[in-house]
């Protein structure tokens, strides 16, 4: 893969990264946005945002020779916040119906 090539999949990774944070971060603060399913949605985009900045992070490391990673780590930092908060609300109705 050229250096172009690469430069490009990491800026396409990183901003959709950056993206499903910032969705799931809105839905967080606007937990009443979905009727049904809002933590779990919440949980798939925190681990998307996850998955899409680490993949960034490797192929901008490996292949982009200048690479930057300030804006996949903070795509990162948000997905750990994302699945953080979404996940303590899984984990509550888990176990509210558990018992």
């Amino acid at each position: 893969m050229s250096a172009e090539t690469a430069r490009r999949s990491v800026r396409i990774l990183t901003w959709a990264g950056l993206a499903t944070g910032v969705i799931g971060g809105l839905l967080i603060a606007f937990p009443k946005a979905l009727a049904f399913g809002g933590p779990w949605v919440q949980l798939a985009l925190g681990i998307a945002t996850l998955v899409l900045a680490f993949r960034a992070r490797k192929a901008g490391i490996a292949e982009v020779p200048d690479f930057d990673g300030r804006l996949s780590l903070l795509a990162a930092l948000l997905g750990f916040a994302v699945v953080f908060f979404a996940g303590q609300v899984a984990f509550g109705i888990l176990m509210s119906a558990g018992s």
